[in-house]
């Protein structure tokens, strides 16, 4: 899936140094990757500084491999496992190489133990943004300010003492960042936005306690992509699951670029029934009427409710879609005579489910998504799948993407399916419909919907009492939020104005006959992810 370093047999070795040339620098940094949701983030970050980053398999990679290979430095991740009850894989005699290293959250936990520090599971977890305060003056922080915001996510913590020098400190970490020789390691997660000044401690780490002193150009991603799928596809035909969100939009121009907008060649299929209110005048505004591409609507309302039916799990409604998402886009493959399927998958998705970098360590799976674990009759097509959203807004820009169609709000694959608590019906269905189109209108009139990166609303299993006209009601409680985010990896709730979420409440609950009341969810990412199921 993505390139793995798993040994420094003779071939990978000549591999990397080809890769290196053609780079054009002489240094690398080896990311293990423990299974974190943010791990790709971190290659992402090194990339934006020039910096080459290969991704290594903590389940197989010895001390001698990195010894051949001679990093300019080392990254371990964080992860989902624990010191304690489930030690990842890791061959800890690569902590005593005397190579700089940063462990990140997991991985600092994981050399702190090694060398002799006390780590215990701490009843006051910290999940989000906290302040940190910088003890004396290292490398690690230069220019970076005291009292910066850390985004952190873990249970375990590390005790001081003699073994460490503890570098940073907050309200439930008391070692929240620290060194012992050659190793650095921090509680919290420097790749996410939420940590304010998380690029410049990567940059301090690579530049000043790395020593790389060259950064290789920079790749036009955009070009590069065009010319994998140009190779991939040659003059063949390419089904697109097609939603007018952002991702599988930019796919199609990446199509479109790499066809070379060869009429017949390229089919758009929008597939409907637990669709958001516009996202089919989307696709008939801005693909029904391009010669580069085919536009086909599927009215699946009813094969989506039958396959929902008497289903509560959100997991099982996931996978109920999925299997319909998949029958779909079969019929079409089969009637178009399709020699590819392509899909607007990022990586957020890849991580989510369980998947992402192929390493031996433990991945959570955080949820099931449409887009993943689907064996199509014909290959798959995932160009955005090294991508978050960011960045693949990026590429969009760059090829000519609609800025309309880059800056809609993400809506999940399994649309309003994971926006109802409970079964699936079609009164809820047109409930959910109805509520989300209300709150999207009422965020853009407030001149509010370009402020937040993603809003919605959930028809939750819970029921109001309530009063409307002169008799007593029963009715669906209503939850909305909007979170502040750049890739979706991490998010903070918006502090949307009171008298705004009044407004909508009162047009809800008049409009709306079948909900009783509305609530507004204040959850950061972590601990909540951003979609409701």
């Amino acid at each position: 899936m993505l390139s793995i370093f798993k040994t420094a047999d003779t071939q990978t070795l000549q591999e990397i140094a080809e890769e290196m040339r053609l780079r054009k620098t002489k240094h690398l940094i080896l990311l293990f990757s423990m299974g974190s949701q943010f791990d790709h983030l971190i290659v992402q970050q090194l990339a934006r500084l020039g910096v080459y980053c290969l991704v290594a398999d903590p389940a197989t990679v010895r001390a001698d491999d990195i010894r051949k290979l001679n990093p300019a430095g080392i990254i371990v991740s964080g992860g989902p496992a624990s010191v304690h009850n489930e030690p990842p894989p890791f061959d800890a005699a690569i902590f005593d190489i005397g190579i700089p290293l940063l462990g990140v959250c997991l991985g600092f936990q994981m050399w702190a133990k090694h060398v002799g520090a006390k780590v215990t599971p701490h009843d006051a977890r910290e999940f989000g943004t906290h302040t940190m305060r910088i003890s004396g003056s290292d490398p690690l922080f230069d220019g970076v300010k005291d009292g910066t915001n850390v985004l952190q996510t873990h249970g375990d913590a590390i005790e001081p003492g003699s073994a460490i020098e503890t570098l940073g400190a907050t309200e439930n970490a008391p070692v929240a960042a620290g060194r012992y020789k050659h190793l650095w390691g921090v509680q919290f997660h420097p790749e996410v936005t939420e940590t304010a000044e998380g690029a410049r401690m990567y940059e301090n780490f690579c530049f000043k306690i790395c020593g790389i002193t060259d950064r290789f150009p920079a790749h036009n991603a955009s070009e590069r992509k065009i010319a994998e799928l140009r190779e991939q596809v040659g003059n063949k035909k390419v089904l697109i699951a097609l939603s007018g969100g952002s991702d599988s939009s930019v796919v199609a121009y990446l199509l479109k670029e790499a066809l070379r907008g060869e009429r017949g060649k390229l089919l758009g299929v929008y597939i409907r029934g637990i669709d958001r209110p516009d996202d089919e005048a989307y696709v008939r505004k801005y693909f029904d009427n391009q010669d580069w591409i085919t536009v086909e609507i599927v009215d699946a309302t009813e094969r989506f409710l039958s396959a929902l039916r008497g289903k509560t799990n959100m997991r099982e409604k996931r996978l109920a879609m999925r299997d319909v998402y998949k029958d779909v886009l079969e019929e079409k493959i089969k009637s178009f005579g399709a020699d590819f399927v392509a899909q607007g998958t990022l990586y957020t998705d890849l991580r989510e489910s369980g998947l992402g970098h192929a390493t031996g360590a433990r991945v959570a799976e955080i949820k099931v998504h449409h887009n993943i674990g689907i064996t199509f009759s014909v290959p798959e097509l995932r160009p955005l799948e090294d991508c978050v959203k960011d960045s693949a807004r990026g590429i969009g820009r760059d090829i000519g993407v609609p800025e309309d169609l880059l800056v809609r709000h993400p809506f999940p694959g399994p649309g309003l399916v994971v926006r109802i608590e409970g079964e699936v019906t079609s009164e809820t269905l047109r409930t959910a419909r109805a509520i989300d189109g209300i709150y999207i209108e009422e965020l853009r009139k407030a001149d509010l919907y370009k402020t937040v990166w993603q809003a919605g609303a959930v028809v939750t299993a819970s029921r109001q009492t309530g009063s409307k006209g002169d008799d007593a009601s029963m009715g669906h409680v209503v939850a909305l939020w909007a979170v502040w985010s750049v890739n979706g990896f991490t998010a903070r709730f918006a502090q949307l104005p009171y008298d705004f979420l009044d407004r909508v409440s009162r047009r809800i609950t008049n409009e709306i006959r079948e909900v009783g009341a509305v609530v507004y969810r204040i959850s950061d990412k972590p601990p909540a992810t951003i979609e409701w199921g």
